[in-house]
């Protein structure tokens, strides 16, 4: 590697090297420390180069963060798209929940109906289908945990300063679930609790 000013040209035999040559003359950018804000300072440096050369034209001026976030709009675009899934994904494991849930307790209607007959009062019928919801969740917790944490091992090895192991971020996760979870387990339970032990009993 060699230090070549912008003013002096290199003779290079390989055609790929000539092309570079030839673009490394034009300039791309200037680079500016002031305290002056963007739109003040844009007049001025218009007015600067083209006194110097009337061809040089600014297309735009924008400070040091907005270039640094400009730069990493795909990676935000990416983020955002696998937060949409996320969504998705936690919106139809709360309707597939609900709709099991709800499955179950019409299957089990006559079984409620004796419960209730036998003395067992709304809360614990509440409580009997929501223990029921919550163990499919922790069956699923405990099968995707340690696949997100497979998937973390393989993001890390891709991207710089990432840890595979985000306690904060899979317990979010998790709770996230659980609220999910709950809101689809609770209406189901709450019908269940509505339901007459005589209509239970006499359901087919």
């Amino acid at each position: 590697m060699f230090y070549v000013p912008l003013a002096q040209n290199v003779n290079y035999k390989d055609d790929m090297l000539k092309r570079i040559e030839r673009q490394s003359h034009f300039i791309g950018g200037l680079m500016l420390v002031t305290n002056a804000a963007p739109g003040a300072l844009e007049p001025v440096l218009t007015r600067t180069l083209s006194e110097i050369d009337p061809n040089l034209t600014i297309t735009s001026v924008r400070t040091m963060q907005q270039q640094v976030d400009r730069s990493f709009d795909q990676e935000r675009a990416v983020a955002g798209l696998a937060g949409l899934f996320g969504s998705v994904a936690l919106l139809l494991a709360a309707v597939g929940l609900y709709g099991v849930t709800a499955y179950t307790v019409a299957q089990r209607t006559n079984e409620i109906g004796l419960r209730m007959a036998l003395g067992a009062d709304r809360a614990k019928v509440m409580e009997l289908v929501l223990r029921g919801a919550f163990q499919r969740v922790l069956i699923g917790l405990v099968a995707g945990v340690p696949l997100a944490v497979g998937a973390g091992r393989l993001i890390a090895a891709q991207l710089y300063g990432v840890s595979f192991w985000d306690p904060l971020a899979l317990g979010v996760a998790a709770g996230s679930l659980a609220i999910a979870a709950f809101i689809a387990a609770i209406l189901p339970a709450g019908r269940a609790a509505a339901i007459s032990p005589m209509s239970a009993l006499r359901a087919e």
